[in-house]
């Protein structure tokens, strides 16, 4: 089968390349550091599963894992993230992946992972599957994310209200929400949390 690998650390994008490529029945097609290059070089070298890692520059690897089910649907989506946040679980079945493991997986374990999605079954990592049912959805609303999203880059209230077309009285009314509703302390905390729990 033909395998992408788009991580933006290089080290790990080699090494996980090395050692899937030992695979009798696994070929290494492409190699991409960055979320806006997935799908052409999916395209491009015909792959037939993505390895995609969740934080990477351009877009995440939740938004390619989209972009791939909506314009490539022949080539399924393994996520492969250091950042096993149930959150992150959720919105990345949403967007169409059909896999979802850690990168502390065995290299044997995360090879069967790839032809598991390759013959399209589901792959979730067990810890996470558990502790994605206990926790349950985003208590956040769309514009609520939106705006904490900005918010945890420092940005002013008026500010996010420019970036988002918002008044700043929508935007502190989200603030505050999105403060009570992850039980944070303040903007900081409530992106904090959220970020933890993958909600962001």
């Amino acid at each position: 089968m033909r395998l992408l690998i788009a991580d933006d650390q290089a080290l790990v994008r080699g090494a996980l390349s090395a050692l899937l490529g030992l695979e009798p029945d696994i070929a290494v097609v492409a190699e991409v550091g960055r979320g806006d290059e997935v799908l052409a070089a999916a395209r491009d070298a015909r792959a037939d599963v993505a390895l995609l890692d969740i934080e990477m520059p351009g877009i995440d690897g939740i938004q390619a894992a989209a972009q791939l089910r909506d314009e490539l649907p022949g080539c399924r989506v393994l996520i492969v993230t250091t950042f096993g946040r149930p959150g992150y679980l959720k919105r990345a079945m949403q967007a169409g992946a059909s896999g979802f493991v850690v990168k502390d997986t065995p290299a044997a374990q995360l090879a069967d992972a790839v032809r598991r999605v390759h013959g399209g079954f589901r792959v979730v990592d067990p810890g996470l599957a558990a502790e994605s049912l206990t926790q349950g959805d985003s208590p956040l609303t769309e514009r609520e994310t939106d705006v904490l999203s900005v918010a945890r880059t420092g940005a002013s209230n008026a500010e996010i209200a420019r970036i988002l077309h918002l008044s700043e009285g929508t935007v502190r009314n989200h603030l505050s929400n999105a403060i009570g509703k992850t039980g944070g302390r303040n903007r900081a905390d409530a992106a904090r949390i959220a970020e933890q729990n993958g909600w962001l």
